[in-house]
C-alpha cells in the first residue's frame, strides 16, 4: 500500500467531545509503550474502523476530516505516531510524527 499522503489531503480521525473541549482520540499500546493516532483515508473506513478502537465510556465521539498537514503538527507536538488503519481496524502502515515511514 502506498504510504505517501499529500500534505493537503483530507484524512479522517476520531474526535472525542466534538464541539466543546474536543480532542483527537489517541490510542496506547501498553505492551510496546507506543502512543498513536488512528487515521483513516476515507470517511467510510473511519465509520467502520472506529468500532475497533478503545474509547472512554460516557464520552461522545465523532468522525471528522482534518488536513493531513494539520494532523502532522498535532502529532509532532504530542509525540504521537500515526497508524493508518483500514475499515476493519487493521494497521495498513505506520508513520512517525513527522509523517515519515516507520
Amino acid at each position: 500500500m502506498d504510504q505517501t499522503i499529500d500534505k493537503n489531503a483530507w484524512v479522517y480521525v476520531v474526535v472525542q467531545n466534538p464541539g466543546g473541549n474536543e480532542t483527537i482520540v489517541g490510542q496506547h499500546d501498553a505492551e510496546h509503550d507506543i502512543h498513536f493516532v488512528p487515521v483513516f483515508r476515507d470517511r467510510d473506513s473511519a465509520l467502520l474502523g472506529v468500532t475497533k478502537l478503545v474509547k472512554e465510556p460516557g464520552q461522545t465521539f465523532e468522525i471528522q476530516a482534518i488536513i493531513y498537514d494539520d494532523l502532522l503538527r498535532y502529532t509532532a507536538e504530542g509525540g504521537f505516531l500515526i497508524f493508518m488503519l483500514d475499515g476493519h481496524g487493521n494497521i495498513a502502515f505506520k508513520l512517525r510524527p513527522d509523517g515519515q515511514p516507520l
